[in-house]
C-alpha cells in the first residue's frame, strides 16, 4: 500500500512538472500565464460592458465606478459637474530622493493612489514592488475613455515613471500599446501582460497642440520597469485581487459634519439636503518643491467654497474648507492640514468628517495568516488605534463584515463617542493595517496624541450583500473621524494639524512615529523576532536568504542533535521489541485493557519510554512556528527570493508559484480564496509531503497488529491532507522543512550506522509463556575495575609438543 501511494507521488508530481515544462516550451503562452492575467482579461471584458452602462443599472457601476462618478450619474447627485484634475507630489525618480509618488484627485480633493518608490541601495531595484506583478510597468494615467476616437485621455503623468520618460503629457490621447489597440484604462495594463520589466514597448498617442486643428499621431519608446506597490489604490484597480463588492472610493475625503443644527444622520455620508464637498470639484494650487521653508517638499492646497445656496437647508452663509498636502523627501509620512472658515457674517457651529484611507493592498490576501491578537482572526485589512485608555487595538474586518449583514441599519463600529471620556478620544494613531504595510493617521510632529475629534467609526467600503462567500478576508475597510463643534465667528475658522503614514511595518521606521504595535507576532514573538535577527545576519552576510534559512535550519538541527540521536535510538529499540509486543497482542486478543498493561509493563522492564522520540519533534515546534511567524510579519523576508537568476519562489514569504494553472483549473480548486490549491501549481509543498511519506516508510516500526497497520495508514492519509492545507505555505518554510526533513533522513542513517551491533536486550526470558526482555545494564567504571582485579590469571601454557598418531607410544 505504502508503496504504490508514494509510486503514485512521485509519478504525479514528474508528470505535472514535465507536462508544465513541455507546454510553456512548445505552446504560446495563454493570456493567463501571467499572475494576474486571468484577472485582468476579465476585467477587460467586464470594463468593455460597463462603457455602456445607464442610470438603469446603477447597482453594477457602484461595484466598479468610484463614487463621485456614481454620484454624477444617478439623480439626485452634486449639481457641480466639472471635470475633475489630478495632481501629484513626490516622484518615481531614483535621483529625487522621495520613497513615495502620490495621486492626488480634486474631486473631494483626496488621495487617489500611493505608490512606494524607495529604491534598494546596491541595485537601485524597487524596495517594495507589486510581487503578484511580474509584467513590466508604464505608469498610472487615471485614464478615462476618450470622446471623439478609440482612445485613453491621460489626465495624469507621474514624474520618473516609464510613461514620463517616455514623454507622455497629461491631454495625450493613448490609442494602442505594444501594437494593441486601447479603448479603455484596463487595457493598457492587459498589453503589457507579455512583458517583462526592462522590455521597450512602442505607444502610439495623438496629441493635440495650439496650431493644430487635428491632433497629430506620436509614436513614443518607453523602457518598463518593474511594477512599484500601489499601496493605496482604486477597487477596480486592484487587478487579480478586485472583489465583488468592494466599492471603489477616495481615500481621506472632506466633508462637513455639522453646520448650526443640521447634521450627518446616522448611516449617511452627508448631510442631508446640502452639498456634499466630498463629490465635489475643488481647486488646486500646488507649490512644487524644493521651497525655501521647506527644502526637498512638495506641497498642494486644495480649497472650495459653498455657498449661501447650497447651505440653505442648514441656515447657513458661505463657508470655505481648504486643505493641504505636503510630502517630504526621504519619508514615508504625508503632512496634512485641514480647515474649515466661515465667510459669513453670522456665527455658526461646525464641524467637519475626516475619512480614513481605503483599498489598501490585497497582497497574497488568499494565501496569507495574519496574525491577530483577537480570538475571531484578521482579516487582510484591518482597523488598528491606539489611546490612552485601551493601548493597542484591532477591529478585524470580518467582524466588520458580519456586522454589516446582520444589521445593516448600523453596521458601523464606534470606536469612541463623546461620552466615553477623555482618554479614549486621545489618539495616538489610527489606521488601516494590512499585512506587511499600514496606512495611519498620526498626532502632528511634536505631540503625542490628538484630541480634537469627538467620535471615530469603523466601516466597511463594501456591499455586504455582495461579498462572495470565502473572499471575506478581502472586504475593504476603513474608518472616518468627527471633530468636536465649535461656535464659528465670521473670518474666523477651525484648524487641524495631522500626519499620514503610509509605508511598511519595518520596525526601524514606524518606531518613532509609535506605530510599533502594529507589529505583531503572537504568542511566539520571542522566538520569531530571534529567529527574525538571526535570518538578518545569516542573510546579510550569505546575501541570499533562501541559503540563509537552509543554514539556520542545519543550526537549529546541530544544535538538537543529542535529542534526536536519541530518538532514533530509542526508535530502534522500538523496532527491537516489536516481535514481543506483537506476541503479547496475540495472547491479549480481545481483551483491550490487559493487552495495553501488559505491553507497558514490558516497556517498565527494560526501561523503555516510547514518549522520549517526540521530544525532538516538541522542541521543533516552537521553531517552526516561529519562522512561519517571521515569514508572516518580517518585511526584510517578503520579496526575497530563492535565486536572482531565476522568476520562479521570487517571494519567500509566499508560494513558490511555479506555475500558473488557474486557466484551466476547476474554480473549486484554483479559485483565489474560493479554491483549496489556489491559482498556481507549487512544487515545493510536493517535496515536502513526499520527504514526510519518506520518512515514515522507512523508519517507522513494522505494524504488529491490525490495528497500529490501520494507524499507520491512517498516518500516511493525514501526512497528505496536510499537504493539502499546506498547498500555500511560503516558499521559505518549505526551504525550513525539506532541510529538515533530509537532515532527518541523513541522521537516522548514519545514527542507525554507529549504534552498537547486537540487541539492546535480553529475550531470553518468559513469563507465563511470554518472552519479557531484560535490559543490558551498562558496566560503570566501577565495575570495569573490580572485573579487571578478580580476573583470574591465565595458566601459563606448556609448549605444545606434536603428538604421535599413536597416542606417543613407542613400537616395539
Amino acid at each position: 500500500m505504502e508503496r504504490r501511494l508514494l509510486t503514485f507521488i512521485i509519478t504525479s508530481t514528474a508528470f505535472f512538472f514535465v507536462y508544465f515544462t513541455l507546454r510553456s516550451l512548445l505552446l504560446p503562452p495563454p493570456p493567463a500565464v501571467q499572475p494576474n492575467a486571468a484577472a485582468e482579461v476579465a476585467e477587460v471584458e467586464d470594463a468593455a460592458v460597463e462603457q455602456d452602462k445607464t442610470e438603469e443599472n446603477e447597482e453594477e457601476i457602484a461595484n466598479s465606478e468610484d463614487e463621485s462618478a456614481v454620484q454624477e450619474a444617478l439623480p439626485g447627485g452634486t449639481e457641480r459637474t466639472e471635470t475633475p484634475r489630478w495632481a501629484t507630489l513626490g516622484s518615481m525618480d531614483p535621483a529625487s530622493g522621495h520613497f513615495m509618488l502620490m495621486t492626488l484627485n480634486s474631486r473631494g480633493g483626496a488621495v487617489e493612489r500611493i505608490e512606494l518608490t524607495e529604491r534598494e541601495a546596491k541595485s537601485n531595484q524597487l524596495k517594495y514592488r507589486r510581487v503578484d506583478v511580474r509584467h513590466g510597468y508604464l505608469g498610472y494615467f487615471a485614464g478615462t475613455s476618450a470622446a471623439v476616437v478609440d482612445g485613453v485621455t491621460v489626465n495624469v503623468v507621474g514624474p520618473g515613471t516609464p510613461g514620463a520618460t517616455a514623454g507622455i503629457q497629461v491631454g495625450d490621447v493613448i490609442t494602442t500599446v505594444n501594437g494593441k489597440p486601447i479603448a479603455f484604462r484596463e487595457q493598457i495594463d492587459a498589453a503589457l501582460i507579455k512583458t517583462e520589466p526592462g522590455d521597450t514597448v512602442d505607444i502610439t498617442v495623438l496629441r493635440k497642440s495650439d496650431s493644430e486643428s487635428q491632433p497629430a499621431e506620436l509614436v513614443l519608446s518607453a523602457k518598463l520597469s518593474q511594477h512599484p506597490l500601489d499601496l493605496i489604490r482604486l477597487a477596480r484597480d486592484g487587478g487579480a485581487d478586485q472583489i465583488k463588492g468592494n466599492l471603489t472610493r477616495l481615500s481621506c475625503l472632506m466633508t462637513l459634519a455639522q453646520i448650526n443644527k443640521k447634521k450627518i444622520d446616522v448611516g449617511k455620508r452627508s448631510i442631508t439636503g446640502v452639498a456634499d464637498p466630498a463629490q465635489m470639484v475643488w481647486s488646486i494650487e500646488e507649490k512644487p518643491g524644493p521651497t525655501d521653508a521647506v527644502p526637498g517638499t512638495d506641497e498642494l492646497t486644495f480649497s472650495l467654497t459653498l455657498t449661501a445656496d447650497e447651505l440653505a437647508k442648514a441656515n447657513g452663509e458661505a463657508v470655505e474648507l481648504v486643505r493641504s498636502y505636503r510630502l517630504p523627501e526621504s519619508s514615508y509620512v504625508i503632512d496634512m492640514a485641514l480647515e474649515v472658515r466661515n465667510k459669513g457674517t453670522e456665527p455658526h457651529d461646525l464641524a467637519y468628517r475626516l475619512s480614513g484611507p481605503n483599498g489598501l493592498t490585497l497582497e497574497g490576501w488568499w494565501y496569507s495568516n495574519k496574525i491577530s491578537p483577537n480570538f475571531s482572526g484578521a482579516a487582510a485589512r484591518d482597523i488598528v488605534y491606539k489611546n490612552v485608555a485601551d493601548g493597542h487595538e484591532l477591529i478585524s474586518g470580518y467582524n466588520l463584515l458580519k456586522r454589516a449583514k446582520k444589521t445593516p441599519e448600523d453596521a458601523d463600529q464606534t470606536i469612541f463617542a463623546p461620552d466615553t471620556g477623555e482618554a479614549s478620544q486621545a489618539l495616538k494613531y489610527i489606521g488601516v493595517d494590512a499585512q506587511y504595510f499600514v496606512a495611519a493617521y498620526l498626532p502632528p510632529s511634536g505631540e503625542e496624541v490628538f484630541s480634537d475629534f469627538r467620535r471615530a467609526t469603523a466601516e466597511i467600503v463594501a456591499d455586504a450583500d455582495k461579498i462572495e462567500r470565502h473572499k471575506e478576508r478581502a472586504v475593504n475597510t476603513s474608518f472616518y473621524l468627527t471633530s468636536n463643534v465649535a461656535t464659528v465667528a465670521p473670518g474666523a475658522a477651525i484648524r487641524q494639524e495631522l500626519r499620514m503614514y503610509a509605508g511598511p511595518k519595518d520596525a526601524d521606521i514606524v518606531e518613532p512615529y509609535g506605530l510599533g504595535d502594529v507589529i505583531y507576532y503572537g504568542w511566539f514573538a520571542l522566538f520569531a523576532k530571534f529567529l527574525s535577527g538571526l535570518l538578518h545576519f545569516i542573510g546579510g552576510v550569505i546575501g541570499n536568504y533562501a541559503i540563509a534559512i537552509i543554514l539556520l535550519t542545519v543550526l537549529v538541527r546541530g544544535l538538537m542533535f543529542p535529542l534526536s540521536r536519541k530518538a532514533a535510538v530509542n526508535a530502534q529499540r522500538m523496532q527491537e521489541l516489536a516481535p514481543e509486543l506483537k506476541k503479547i497482542s496475540e495472547q491479549y486478543k480481545d481483551d483491550m485493557e490487559g493487552r495495553l498493561k501488559a505491553q507497558r509493563e514490558l516497556q517498565h522492564r527494560v526501561g523503555f519510554n516510547p514518549m522520549a522520540g517526540c521530544l525532538p519533534m516538541f522542541m521543533q515546534l516552537p521553531i517552526f512556528i516561529g519562522l512561519y511567524r517571521a515569514l508572516s510579519v518580517d518585511i526584510e523576508l517578503r520579496q526575497k527570493t530563492l535565486s536572482s537568476m531565476t522568476e520562479w519562489a521570487s517571494n519567500l514569504a509566499g508560494p513558490d508559484m511555479l506555475t500558473y494553472w488557474g486557466d484551466w483549473l476547476w474554480e473549486y480548486l484554483s479559485g483565489r480564496g474560493t479554491g483549496w490549491l489556489g491559482p498556481y501549481f507549487n512544487i515545493l509543498p510536493v517535496i515536502v509531503v513526499g520527504l514526510f511519506l519518506l520518512q515514515q516508510k522507512l523508519f517507522m516500526p513494522p505494524a504488529t497488529d491490525e490495528q497500529t497497520a490501520m494507524t499507520q495508514k491512517m498516518m500516511n492519509i493525514m501526512t497528505l491532507m496536510m499537504g493539502l492545507f499546506f498547498f500555500r505555505v511560503p516558499a521559505g518554510l518549505c526551504l525550513y522543512f525539506i532541510t529538515s526533513s533530509l537532515w532527518g533522513i541523513c541522521e537516522r542513517v548514519l545514527v542507525k550506522k554507529t549504534l552498537p551491533k547486537g540487541k539492546h536486550f535480553n529475550l531470553d526470558n518468559t513469563v507465563d509463556g511470554v518472552a519479557v526482555p531484560t535490559q543490558k545494564k551498562k558496566p560503570t567504571l566501577a565495575d570495569r575495575i573490580r572485573d579487571s582485579v578478580n580476573k583470574p590469571e591465565p595458566k601459563a601454557e606448556r609448549p605444545n609438543k606434536r603428538r604421535r598418531p599413536d597416542g606417543g607410544k613407542k613400537r616395539s
